[in-house]
């Protein structure tokens, strides 16, 4: 399969812009300022945002995931590891979900630029894609920090932006010649499950005076687990048992060259291509069994066969600049996502399960061009740093396959084109914003922001949003805001030739099959979801260490998009009930997180720290059906111990506690499941309180030579994924084992 290829022609017209302004640039008269730390991050409204938190370079170092960064991000508060429905389907492939909003409203950025890769995998009917998300395409050893930002200060970041955004930073060219090579390796002490290997390398410095670069390239492998590590949850002698966690197998190259036009204006040229290949563990959609697609799923999963291959590449050209008191940004980026996999059926039982040997390949590409300018001024008296912005989206799918569902059964649906063979969408959508921080004395600032889109399927849509900070004294403040969020309908949702079929069993509980069974059909008329996002807080961080915070968020969720319970039609010989995806009226997410750190030893904390951060879950309800909007822990307590032992050595103690989790009570068909007085067999399963604790060595042999080592789950609290999809309850992923790591860097 050929890497992506990408079109530069929708880009051409910037990129001329873009080179024309460096030049332009070369001669102008301007103070000498350095502007390597100006990135495309949130660092004006996070000093007012409460939900904010950073992963810095050294805490991935101490603390190193074993592949993909969402590992780390789950320690955050706010932060879990979930679906995007209760549904439990691709159970062991959870994302990254922010204060209970789904991973659909999280946004992941590299650099601050959008990421989209997983929009290439088609969404079924419960919601969910198959997929690992967003959080795996840079290496952990390339990461100077990441960014968590929640709630109402992430709004002016536009579409899926509701629950918060996700930024990784990635380390930039450095002043000198120095590059390093890391390796890493995790062993489990259980058999079945799988281990890891990476290596990777990075190398970075000056070309000549005004041009330098930076250049990395990554090899990753995580076995899949065995089918036998959940064979006692099999629903018969014959069965597939339900999935493990699939593995994967990453590589990754991406190169920078930075220009240094003037002491304040820089433009950076970077590439990148990727390719993630899983290792198959049996997971299917919908099937229990597993064995009524047509194909040997168990066979696939003993060969540790690979059936999904996704390739993304990247370009991107940026302008930076200082011009006095004035900051400007200009990104002009593509990105090209070519997702290869085994044909899935698209209809039933089988839906989401292999049924052939044959492949087909989904193709999206996403065009961008976004900018912003930030500068003071002084308007009555008060101090104003004004940010105002511009973003330009255009993203083009090619899935042939996902529109092929046969329609024949039952006759013609309405609305259906004529080309739908070519299984093409697209969307354009054009935004601005504006924010403004306003200091009012020396206790006061208050953010009021507000921005405009306009989709070119769904109209126009306006965020308008007020974040604002006050300082009792010097060690106390309290901060709030709230603002308006959205999310567009994504290009399979929206498509009217988008198809899902049933014969009968998939048929809502309250309109079964006429004899011709059901449709659920792409809605061009959907509204886009909205969320009213809240939160109130307070923080206490005097200057001895110490910190505490504690925060409370309310978000009104409406047009929450899902598979539609209202029939809309009938086929042509009136056999056939016709639905579509439409928009649920109301869901409540609300909560509590908060943090505490300890300083023990040390000018504040820095021989011995203790930090914890906490989330507390009080409602997550969708208000139409009464369910919840997906699995997650009532509550989640982080901890962490700190000890800097020597000027080499560092110590970390971990642990995390999660609360109970309680299954959805309805499956997709709206069916009632049994959850009192049931046969044990069938009982929805319950994910009772746990905890999981690690520890991790770090030694610096040199200051360019360091070694870890660290085990994983120090207590070996397992858990197994009960069974396929809806009847897991909420026992829908497994919690691995103790597992044995270390690590490796060679610096120069």
């Amino acid at each position: 399969m050929p890497a992506t290829t990408l079109s530069p022609r929708p880009l051409a017209l910037a990129v001329a812009a873009l080179l024309a302004g460096a030049a332009v640039t070369a001669h102008a008269e301007t103070d000498a300022t350095d502007i390597d730390t100006v990135h495309v991050t949130a660092s004006q409204i996070a000093r007012q945002a409460l939900g904010t938190s950073t992963i810095t370079a050294e805490d991935i170092a101490k603390r190193p995931p074993v592949n993909d960064i969402a590992e780390l991000l789950r320690t955050m508060p706010g932060v879990n590891l979930t679906g995007n429905s209760a549904s439990g389907q691709y159970g062991n492939n959870r994302q990254i979900d922010l204060r209970g909003m789904g991973p659909e409203n999280t946004l992941i950025l590299i650099d601050g630029k959008r990421v989209g890769a997983r929009d290439a995998v088609r969404m079924g009917r419960s919601g969910e894609r198959n997929t690992r998300g967003d959080t795996n395409w840079v290496p952990a050893e390339m990461i100077e920090r990441i960014e968590v930002l929640r709630g109402p200060a992430a709004a002016r970041y536009g579409s899926g932006a509701s629950g918060g955004v996700v930024n990784i930073i990635t380390k930039r060219p450095t002043g000198d010649l120095t590059g390093a090579v890391d390796l890493y390796g995790l062993v489990p002490e259980h058999s079945a499950e799988g281990g890891s290997e990476r290596v990777g390398l990075q190398l970075s410095g000056p070309m000549t005076d005004t041009l330098s670069f930076r250049l990395y390239g990554n090899l990753n492998k995580t076995d899949a687990d065995s089918l036998d590590l959940n064979r006692n949850f099999a629903t018969g002698a014959n069965a597939v048992p339900p999935a493990g966690r699939e593995g994967v197998k990453n590589r990754d190259v991406n190169a920078l060259l930075r220009w240094d036009v003037t002491a304040n204006q820089v433009v950076e040229f970077e590439a990148g291509t990727s390719r993630q290949g899983n290792i198959y563990a049996g997971d299917r959609a919908v099937s229990n069994t597993g064995t009524s697609t047509g194909v040997d799923l168990g066979a696939l999963a003993e060969q540790q066969a690979e059936t999904n291959r996704m390739y993304r590449s990247t370009g991107a050209i940026t302008h930076r600049g200082r011009w006095g008191d004035v900051s400007s940004r200009l990104t002009a980026a593509v990105e090209g996502v070519n997702n290869s996999r085994i044909n899935e059926g698209l209809a039933g039982g089988p839906e989401g399960s292999f049924n052939g040997a044959d492949w087909s390949t989904s193709r999206l590409r996403n065009y961008q061009l976004d900018g912003e300018v930030s500068f003071p001024t002084t308007l009555g008296g008060a101090g104003n740093v004004w940010t105002l912005g511009f973003e330009y989206l255009d993203s083009r799918l090619t899935d042939p396959y996902s529109m092929s569902q046969s329609s024949s059964s039952g006759g013609g649906i309405p609305g259906l084109s004529a080309d739908r063979a070519r299984g093409k969408s697209d969307a354009q959508t054009t935004a601005v914003y504006v924010e403004d921080n306003i200091y009012l004395g020396e206790r006061w600032i208050v953010t009021p922001g507000l921005r405009f889109d306009h989709h070119s399927q769904f109209g126009n849509n306006t965020s308008p949003s007020l974040n604002a900070q006050f300082r009792l004294n010097s060690d106390w403040v309290v901060k709030g805001g709230i603002a308006r969020a959205f999310k567009a309908p994504n290009l399979y949702q929206s498509n009217p030739d988008y198809l899902y079929y049933t014969r009968g069993n998939g048929c809502p509980n309250a309109l079964p099959s006429l004899g011709a069974g059901c449709y659920m059909q792409g809605n061009a008329d959907l509204k886009a979801e909205t969320s009213l996002n809240k939160e109130l807080g307070v923080e206490w961080a005097p200057q001895s260490g110490w910190q505490a915070s504690l925060t409370y968020f309310h978000n009104d969720y409406k047009d929450k998009i899902q598979a539609g319970y209202t029939q809309i039609g009938l086929t042509a010989d009136s056999k056939g009930r016709i639905f579509r995806w439409e928009n649920a009226p109301k869901a409540i997410v609300q909560g509590l997180e908060g943090n505490l750190v300890i300083p023990l030893l040390g000018e504040q904390g820095d021989r011995l720290k203790w930090s914890n951060n906490f989330t507390y879950m009080v409602e997550n309800e969708n208000k139409s059906t009464g369910q919840p909007l997906s699995v997650i822990p009532k509550y989640t307590v982080n901890t962490m111990l700190d000890w800097q032992a020597t000027e080499q050595l560092s110590l970390l103690l971990t642990g995390t506690f999660y609360g109970k989790q309680e299954p959805a009570t309805a499956n997709i068909n709206n069916d009632p499941r049994c959850t009192a007085n049931c046969d044990a067999s069938t009982v929805l399963q319950t994910r009772s309180a746990y905890n999981v604790w690690g520890v991790s060595a770090r030694y610096k042999v040199t200051d360019t030579v360091s070694v870890g080592f660290g085990v994983n789950n120090l207590a070996d609290k397992r858990l197994f994924r009960e069974a396929n999809s809806s009847d897991a309850g909420a026992a829908t992923y497994n919690e691995p084992g103790r597992a044995y790591w270390a690590s490796l860097r060679f610096g120069f």
